[in-house]
């Protein structure tokens, strides 16, 4: 299914992209690791035993375009090509009312999740089309589709990357590349709600089930499904 795709997996060394690294890698995949230091990556692929020749990193600040590109070259250049992207960026501020909000924070989160999708799709989406298949998968939130008090910054830049994400969609419908996103509430790295199971923790996400989705996204049967909303927050 994956067996020798390459596999561009951005915020790889979060706890988040370690899992969805480990998962690809277990699948056949390579990995185009891409963060803002180069030995936290070379960690990553230590730490989950990737082969020298199975793994490529690319260091770049994606909120900037030649950054993004350069990273994206560097991994191309090792590995041949990038036939999957898995945007993994992410951070959240909040807890301000839209009447006290802080622009710059607004402009916080457009550069950490608008700006960082956009670059890195223009970076890598027209080989995709030329090489007639691709897969883009980005992680979507709860928030980008209802309004939630006192996160009008994180949920406005989510809600913008959300679209930025589905009209690609609409532009590369028929070429073999889709473009698609998991909706989850909070993601659950430490497990809780298993371990300790409550109301609030109910709706989790843990990043193994996202990862599982990002598998089936990626997939050959999961051609149809382009420009769709994945929920996984569990609910109803």
């Amino acid at each position: 299914m994956l067996h020798e795709r390459v596999v561009l997996v951005t915020g790889a060394t979060g706890v988040l992209g370690r899992v969805v690294v480990a998962r690809f890698a277990a699948a056949g995949a390579r990995l185009g690791l891409v963060g803002t230091h180069l030995d936290r990556l070379t960690e990553v692929a230590r730490d989950l035993g990737l082969d020298a020749d199975r793994w490529a990193p690319g260091t770049a600040d994606l909120r900037d375009d030649g950054e993004a590109r350069a990273a994206v070259k560097s991994v191309a250049d090792r590995l041949g090509r990038v036939d999957v992207v898995l945007h993994l960026v992410g951070g959240w501020t909040g807890g301000t009312a839209v009447v006290d909000l802080d622009p710059a924070e607004l402009r916080t989160m457009l550069d950490q999740h608008l700006w960082t999708t956009l670059n890195i799709i223009q970076a890598t989406v027209p080989a995709m089309i030329a090489a007639g298949w691709g897969r883009i998968a980005a992680v979507g939130s709860r928030p980008a589709l209802e309004a939630v008090p006192k996160s009008a910054a994180y949920a406005v830049a989510k809600t913008a990357e959300d679209t930025l994400l589905r009209t690609v969609a609409r532009e590369v419908a028929g070429t073999g590349v889709t473009a698609n996103l998991v909706t989850v509430g909070t993601i659950d790295e430490k497990h809780e709600r298993e371990s300790a199971p409550t109301l609030k923790n109910a709706t989790w996400t843990t990043p193994e089930e996202i990862a599982a989705a990002f598998l089936f996204l990626c997939s050959d049967e999961a051609a149809a499904m382009n420009g769709a909303r994945l929920p996984l927050d569990h609910k109803g």
